[in-house]
Parts: C-alpha cells; sequence; structure tokens
C-alpha cells in the first residue's frame, strides 16, 4: 500500500511529468511513462527510456522487456507491485533511439524527485544509460552483477531486459545477476542493523558518562 503523502507526493509529481515540455520528443508522445509500483519498496529498478508499449498505456515495461522483467522478478520471489519500476527518462525517443544527453538531464530531476519518496535500499539499473547515471565511466559488460555502495544505497548493475531479446546468451547471464539481489539486500540489512546497533551502543555509552 502506498503511504498517503509519499502516493500525494508521487500523484503531484506524475502530474508535472505528463505536462513537461521541456522536450521535442514531448509532441510525438502518446502518454508520459512517470514509472509504478510501491512508495515503500526496498528495491527501485531504473530502466532507460520507454518504448511503443509503454507510450500507448502511459506504463513504465509493459512490451516484451517488461514480461521478461516480471519474470526475473518472479524468479527471486516478488511481484511488480512489489517494488517501484521507472526509467530515466520519461517519454519514448522517435524510433526507439537512445536517449539524448539533453534528454536524460532534463528527466533527472523526475528521477531524482522519485528516488528522494521512496528511498529505496537498492537501486537496480537495467541497461548501460541507466547504469551510467550512476556508475559514470563504467562498462556494463565488466561491472554488470556487482553492487557498489553509496550514501547507503546499493546500486547493482545489470543488463537491460531487452538485451536478451536481441542477444539469447545473454539470457542467462541476467538471470543469474536477478537472483544475486536477495543476498545482496539481506547483507545491507545486516549491515544497517549492525550500523544501528553500534549508534545505539554510543549514545547509552555517552549518556553514562554524563551520569
Amino acid at each position: 500500500m502506498l503511504g498517503h503523502n509519499a502516493m500525494s507526493a508521487l500523484d503531484e509529481l506524475y502530474q508535472t511529468i505528463c505536462n513537461c515540455h521541456k522536450c521535442e520528443i514531448s509532441r510525438l508522445r502518446t502518454k508520459a511513462v512517470p514509472g509504478e509500483g510501491a512508495n515503500n519498496t526496498e528495491i527501485m529498478f531504473i530502466g532507460e527510456a520507454p518504448g511503443w508499449y509503454e507510450d500507448q498505456q502511459g506504463r513504465p515495461f509493459v512490451g516484451a522487456a517488461g514480461q521478461f522483467l516480471t519474470q526475473l522478478l518472479k524468479s527471486i520471489g516478488l511481484e511488480r507491485e512489489q517494488v517501484y519500476i521507472t526509467n530515466i527518462i520519461k517519454t519514448r525517443p522517435p524510433n526507439n533511439r537512445d536517449p539524448l544527453p539533453q534528454e536524460i538531464a532534463n528527466c533527472k530531476p523526475y528521477l531524482e524527485r522519485q528516488i528522494d519518496i521512496i528511498k529505496p535500499k537498492m537501486i537496480v539499473t537495467l541497461g548501460r544509460y541507466s547504469m551510467g547515471m550512476f556508475m559514470p565511466g563504467m562498462s556494463i559488460g565488466q561491472i554488470h552483477g556487482t553492487a557498489v555502495k553509496k550514501d547507503g544505497v546499493l546500486y547493482f548493475a545489470m543488463y537491460h531486459p531487452a538485451a536478451a531479446l536481441h542477444q539469447g546468451s545473454l539470457r542467462s547471464v541476467i538471470q543469474s545477476d536477478m537472483l544475486k539481489i536477495p543476498d545482496l539486500l539481506a547483507e545491507l540489512k545486516k549491515e544497517c542493523e549492525a550500523s544501528h546497533a553500534q549508534e545505539s551502543h554510543k549514545e547509552e555509552s555517552q549518556q553514562l558518562k554524563l551520569l
């Protein structure tokens, strides 16, 4: 269930996104595709850009790549409704071309706001453009299936699900990478709990010194 405040914040953001015309491509879209899912989730999946089906429905990952993503989520015991799914840009580029740097820059504040509202423990980047936003200068071929921690958030790089549709050999790679997520999240939780326990112990020690 969405928390009332977060739901209101997301609804307001969605309205802003749907009314945004910073990019030329906004004139060509059927619908903007802000994102969807639980606002209180631990995991956010961030792809690159909407495709044709997404543009028609206003929802992320509903085409063939989205069906594969749904299967991947099920492989780790999750439903779409339990995570949050979005893209770095919210409008489909013509002919599904790659997003342009200016389009990414224009949409970046919307993505940052989504992250700020949802506060995920783990962000899974799907594809090289999404990865490049959080792990610049890296090659997805080298770092897929690995994670880096920044400011308490775990960033995990994966190939885009669509890559499996174009290059069948990547399907098993993507499936294997997805299976790493539960253990990584569990380890992150342990670290957070240990950190909280340390902080509590420090506070108790300081209070005893003051007595």
